[in-house]
């Protein structure tokens, strides 16, 4: 589970350049036929473009899922790049429109679409990755239907148009659990940090308070509503299991346990609810942000398992940066918040998190798994 992201954004990329090859040899086997029309040669230009710019934005998305590429490049020089690259690959589409024997058109139009494609995804912050593994399983769909004209293919028309435009809908969403728009994300500098969130010694200035499996427990004992909030963390930890059994031993003792879940938590759409359905959690515990953020007042403990960005504070106090005005967790609003984590290292988008420094937070330092096998064996000796 902790290589899922990258597996399907390497699955969205193959999508995209089986589009391309495709629709190149019917391009081959059109001019040796000497059959072509418009329809055909449009519908070729845009299965080659779309499949490029899907695969080899795919490949940049998994060398960054796989932290390969750390560096967020972005500034007037890559957008400006973009912008001329996207009338090259129109150009290059008009060019093989009007002479459709032109194998170089093609060929030009799918190279100019591989560096678009490259140089779009290279900018984006490690934050916005379940976005774009979003859109990029609906750019293969999209190639698809377009090779599916290119090939007079009915039904690769119709399920590429399904891929594509349910991608488009889940892109949607997860833009509007980030309060952000697309073209924001692509093109809103936000692989830079915020200028005015301070380094670490300012934002926790020996305040941190650490945490043992015992002093937990003890809070587990005097709570009557206990929220998990899944993170990266208990993916990477293979943590979900042991989650499972502290929740359900909690509940044996009459606590009301529910997890909290983020649209963008974790590397890719639907991360948690993943791993969590892996461990058989009743789907009807899983709480969407909208519906648990009001309860969180009336929530004894809040236990914060390798999450990060989607629960820091400054998403609602900071004016820029790369997590501004995202949406987030409100788990700073229980009476008690218990994050455990293996050291205050920031989250993927690399900036400090107030919480861990907050008078109400427990930081509870270890490997995710290790530490809540450590929390069911003290509950049960409690």
């Amino acid at each position: 589970m902790t290589s899922m992201p990258e597996l399907v954004a390497i699955f969205n990329g193959f999508g995209g350049i089986a589009s391309v090859l495709v629709a190149g040899g019917a391009l081959f086997e059109a001019t040796d036929l000497g059959e072509s029309s418009a329809q055909f040669t449009i519908s070729t230009a845009a299965s080659g473009i779309i499949g490029a710019v899907t695969f080899f934005g795919s490949i940049i998305a998994f060398l960054k899922l796989a932290e390969f590429v750390k560096k967020s490049w972005s500034g007037v020089a890559v957008k400006a790049l973009n912008a001329l690259l996207s009338l090259g690959c129109l150009g290059a589409s008009a060019w093989l429109v009007i002479e459709p024997g032109s194998h170089e058109a093609y060929w030009m139009a799918v190279a100019l679409a591989a560096l678009l494609g490259i140089f779009l995804v290279v900018p984006i912050g490690g934050a916005d990755m379940p976005v774009v593994i979003a859109f990029l399983n609906s750019c293969s769909g999209l190639a698809a239907a377009a090779t599916g004209f290119v090939l007079g293919n009915n039904i690769l028309i119709i399920a590429g148009s399904l891929v594509g435009a349910s991608g488009l809908i889940l892109t949607q969403i997860m833009c509007k659990a980030m309060n952000r728009s697309l073209g924001n994300v692509f093109f809103g500098d936000v692989g830079d940090a915020a200028t005015d969130v301070g380094s670490d010694e300012q934002v926790y200035a020996g305040k941190v308070k650490s945490t043992s499996a015992d002093e937990v427990a003890m809070l587990f004992d005097t709570a009557r509503r206990v929220v998990i909030v899944p993170g990266y963390g208990m993916a990477v930890a293979q943590a979900q299991h042991a989650v499972c059994d502290l929740a359900n031993e909690l509940e044996t003792r009459g606590v009301d346990v529910e997890y909290a879940i983020h649209p963008v938590a974790g590397r890719m759409p639907g991360h948690m609810n993943v791993l969590l359905a892996e461990a058989e959690v009743p789907y009807e515990k899983l709480v969407e942000m909208d519906a648990i953020n009001p309860s969180f007042q009336q929530t004894d403990v809040v236990l914060v398992i390798g999450a990060n960005d989607v629960v820091n504070p400054l998403a609602r106090q900071a004016d820029s940066g790369p997590i501004a005005g995202m949406p987030i967790l409100d788990v700073d609003k229980a009476r008690t918040v218990v994050v455990v984590k293996r050291s205050l290292s920031p989250g993927f988008a690399g900036i400090p998190n107030p919480l861990f420094a907050a008078d109400n937070s427990l930081m509870f330092f270890g490997s995710a798994k290790e530490a809540v096998l450590d929390l069911v064996a003290a509950v049960k000796e409690s």
